[in-house]
């Protein structure tokens, strides 16, 4: 089995990467701050103003190491990948059932169902934790609702109706999430999803999270040799990486909702990490995104029983786990892709 590597996270205002040797070397202001191995490396995320050296660059190429480069808050902004891995008959494999229906609305029913799924494990797990906490009956009536979606997730017909059904999950889902927060009330209270940009502190920290697991289920697709551009569920568009979209759909309400409720009900992040701009967009403030990419880092490395493979695996290696599942089921060595559902 693959091995879960390390993602450097360069935060630092004018930090600029370079090779040293067989490693890379974190320079700020001409001193060499930190020097890591290149084969202890996944991946590179530089986050604001920050560089790196074109050797550096056809280094991590070479290496099979993606270097992506993301605003302050985590908006995408390029990624540097170097040539790619498997062969053309899966990618053409890829494309050929991107193009017809009957054959991606499977994949997409797994997809949808294990977000729905996971997005209500997410629910009880709350209900459990706390028997009696305020807004118990919304997150019970939430529950049931997105229960009563699987009859119609496994008759849906065509890929739109999926689609239809995974966004009224969301709606159902999204609607509850502030009964979810039970500490720092006031300062995290959510009203619904708000993107480019977020209107509060709760929409900062998930869209922050899902740029992180964006980067990493690009690099998972790259890694088996998919084209993490070309998805089922998302529908192709210039810029967007519609397969590593899809495959963050499973993965969003176990890796990255989760940790933003546990940072903020546990107070590892706090309101005065967040600033409010004129344009009325949240950001999070330097010595908050450090602590965010800890946590993150943490959550990663934990590990849990893969309920299709029943091997244990850290965390991090869940979105490799699934690209190679769906790279085997495009090749037809499965049946079908199977959906990662977790029992939380």
């Amino acid at each position: 089995m693959k091995k879960l590597g390390n993602t450097l996270y360069v935060t630092t205002p004018g930090a600029y990467l370079g090779k040293d040797g067989e490693a890379v070397a974190v320079r700020i202001e001409q001193e060499v701050k930190l020097r890591i191995p290149v084969h202890l490396l996944d991946g590179i995320v530089c986050l604001g103003a920050t560089g790196a050296s074109p050797y550096l660059l056809g280094f991590c190429g070479e290496r099979g190491v993606a270097v992506s480069f993301l605003t302050e808050q985590g908006r995408f902004l390029a990624r540097v990948q170097g040539p790619v891995s498997g062969n053309v008959l899966l990618r053409r494999a890829q494309y050929r059932t991107a193009d017809a229906p009957e054959r991606s609305t499977g994949i997409v029913r797994s997809i949808v169902a294990a977000k729905i799924a996971n997005g209500r494990a997410v629910l009880r797990r709350a209900l459990r934790d706390r028997p009696a906490g305020e807004g118990n009956a919304g997150i019970e009536s939430a529950v049931v609702r997105i229960g009563a979606l699987f009859p119609s997730l496994s008759g849906a017909p065509t890929i739109d109706v999926l689609r239809g059904l995974e966004g009224l999950a969301a709606r159902i889902y999204f609607e509850v999430f502030d009964a979810l927060i039970v500490q720092q009330r006031e300062a995290f209270s959510f009203h619904g999803r708000s993107r480019r940009p977020p209107l509060d502190p709760v929409n900062a920290l998930l869209s922050f999270l899902y740029a992180l697991l964006r980067h990493d289920a690009e690099s998972a697709l790259e890694g088996v040799g998919l084209d993490p551009a070309v998805g089922f569920l998302h529908t192709d568009r210039p810029g967007r990486p519609g397969l590593a979209l899809d495959l963050m759909e499973e993965l969003r309400a176990f890796l990255c909702d989760r940790l933003a409720l546990s940072l903020i009900n546990l107070r590892q992040v706090r309101p005065e990490g967040f600033i409010t701009r004129e344009t009325g967009g949240v950001e999070i403030d330097d010595a908050t995104r450090k602590e965010v990419l800890v946590a993150y880092q943490k959550r990663k490395q934990e590990e849990l029983l893969h309920p299709f493979l029943r091997e244990k695996a850290p965390a991090g290696l869940l979105l490799h786990l699934r690209a190679a599942l769906l790279a085997r089921h495009l090749r037809g060595d499965l049946d079908a892709y199977p959906p990662f559902l977790w029992k939380g």
